[in-house]
C-alpha cells in the first residue's frame, strides 16, 4: 500500500505533505501534519524572521528523538516556484540554498522534516552584509533561568545606550535570544567584532552574571555568545519549534514580559493562540535598523586596551585548542547517547574523582560537522587536587566526523 499523502492548497499553490501522520514528537503525540499546521498558523510571525533570507535546512527525518542533519544545498526535486540563491561559505564551497518568502514555501520545508528554521542573517539582496546582530545568551550548567533573564535586561540597556533596539525571544531551549536589525553596511567580520565588544561590555556591567570568555571551561554564569555572528552560522528564528520533548517554541516577547517569562509556557499548543490574541511582539523589527558606529568605537577601545578578537571557528576544525585549565577529553561520538555512555564508563573507572567535579566542570559540546552534529565530552579537573587528577586516556568513543573528507 502506498504511503498516505495530503495535498494542501496554500495561497493558490499545492504543497504535498508526505507521511502526514508520522510522529515527530513522541512525548506529545504531534505529527508532521501538526507541525505544518502550526507553522501555517504562525506564518506572519515566522516569515518575519526568515523572509528573503537563505536558509540552512536542519532536517529531523526520524522526528525530534532521531539524529538531525544539516542540508545546505536545495533539493534538486523542488517546485519551480521555490526560490534559491547561491551562497558562498568560508570553506570556499558554495551551494544554492532555499529562500522562504511565503506560507507555501514554509510548509514545503517543514515537509522535509525541518522542525526549526535556520536562516542566515543576510538578505538575498546583499549576501555580504548582515542586517541582523544576534545576541545568544547561553547559560553554563547550574545557572538558574532567573539569571538568564537578568542578563537579558542588561543586554537591553546596553543596546539602548548604543542607540540600538533589541528584540527579545526565548530560544526554546536553555537560553535566550536578542536580535537587532542593523543597516547592511558592515562585513561579517565587523559585525562579529561588534558582537564581541557588546559581550565584553555586558560582562563589565554584570561581572557576576555574564561572561564573554572564549573557552567554555573558563566561563562563569551566562555566556554572551558572539560567535553566532560568524559567517555561515545560523540559529533558530522567531516562532521556530525546537526539538524538546514538550515541543517548545522560540517565542518573541515584549520586554515587560521578560522578568517573569518561563520558556516551558511557550509550546506548539499555546503559541498560536498567543499570537492570535496578543499580536506579534516582534512586529516592527524591520523598521528599527540601527548603526554599528558606536559599537565600532568600543571595538577600537578594546583593541587599544590589548584585547584581541579571537578568530571565528574554522570550517572543518576538530575543536582542539590550548587551554590553561586542566582538561581531559572523554569522548567524541556521533550521538549524545554514545558520548554519555562513554562518560558513564569513565565514571565507573574513577569513582573517587567524579564526586569532586561540579556541574560546570562537565563540558558537553554539540559540534557541527559537515552535515550533522556530533558530541564531544571533556572534563575540567580544576577542583580535583593535582596529585589525584587522572591522566588523559584513550577516548571512550573516538568518532572522526571528518573521516574520508581530508586530503591524503
Amino acid at each position: 500500500m502506498a504511503a498516505r499523502k495530503e495535498i494542501l492548497e496554500i495561497d493558490g499553490r499545492e504543497v504535498t505533505i508526505t507521511n502526514p501522520d508520522k510522529l515527530f514528537y513522541p512525548k506529545t503525540g504531534h505529527t508532521k501534519l501538526d507541525l505544518v499546521r502550526y507553522y501555517l498558523s504562525v506564518a506572519p510571525g515566522a516569515l518575519l524572521g526568515v523572509q528573503g533570507r537563505p536558509m540552512a535546512l536542519k532536517r529531523y527525518v526520524n522526528g525530534v528523538e532521531g539524529e538531525a542533519f544539516y542540508q545546505k544545498r536545495a533539493p534538486e526535486s523542488r517546485p519551480e516556484w521555490l526560490e534559491t540563491v547561491e551562497l558562498r561559505y568560508p570553506s570556499g564551497r558554495s551551494a544554492h540554498e532555499i529562500v522562504v518568502r511565503d506560507p507555501a514555501a514554509l510548509a514545503w520545508v517543514v515537509n522535509l522534516g525541518c522542525v526549526d528554521l535556520h536562516p542566515h542573517p543576510v538578505r538575498v539582496t546583499d549576501l555580504a552584509h548582515p542586517d541582523e546582530l544576534r545576541v545568544d545568551l547561553d547559560p553554563i550548567p547550574g545557572v538558574p533561568w532567573s539569571q538568564v533573564r537578568e542578563v537579558a535586561l542588561v543586554v537591553r540597556d546596553t543596546l539602548a545606550d548604543l542607540g540600538l533596539t533589541g528584540w527579545p525571544k526565548t530560544s526554546g531551549s536553555r537560553g535566550f535570544h536578542i536580535y537587532c536589525r542593523i543597516e547592511p553596511r558592515w562585513t561579517f567580520a565587523q559585525v562579529r567584532s561588534c558582537a564581541l565588544a557588546l559581550a565584553r561590555e555586558v560582562e563589565r556591567r554584570a561581572p557576576t552574571l555574564a561572561t564573554s570568555r572564549w573557552g567554555k571551561e573558563e566561563r562563569e554564569g551566562v555566556f554572551v555568545d558572539y560567535n553566532q555572528n560568524a559567517k555561515d552560522r545560523t540559529t533558530a528564528s522567531a516562532y521556530s519549534l525546537r526539538p524538546t520533548p514538550d515541543a517548545r517554541v522560540s517565542t518573541p516577547l515584549h520586554w515587560e514580559e521578560v522578568p517573569d517569562c518561563r520558556p516551558e509556557a511557550y509550546t506548539i499548543d499555546t503559541v498560536p493562540e498567543r499570537l492570535a490574541s496578543l499580536g506579534d511582539p516582534g512586529a516592527g523589527i524591520d523598521e528599527a535598523a540601527g548603526s554599528l558606529e558606536p559599537l565600532l568605537e568600543w571595538v577600537n577601545r578594546d583593541k587599544a586596551a590589548g584585547l584581541d578578537t579571537p578568530p571565528p571557528p574554522r570550517p572543518g576544525a576538530d575543536g582542539r585548542r590550548q587551554s590553561t585549565m586542566p582538561l581531559i577529553e572523554i569522548a567524541r561520538a556521533a550521538s549524545i547517547d554514545e558520548a554519555m555512555a562513554g562518560l558513564d564508563r569513565w565514571k565507573a573507572r574513577h569513582p573517587e574523582v567524579w564526586p569532586q567535579l561540579r556541574p560546570k566542570d562537565v563540558l558537553v559540546d554539540s559540534m557541527r560537522g559537515r552535515s550533522s552534529t556530533w558530541t564531544r565530552i571533556r572534563l575540567n579537573l580544576q577542583h580535583v587536587p593535582a596529585d589525584q587528577r587522572p591522566p588523559q586516556e584513550p577516548l571512550e568513543v573516538d568518532f572522526d566526523p571528518w573521516q574520508g573528507m581530508r586530503p591524503e
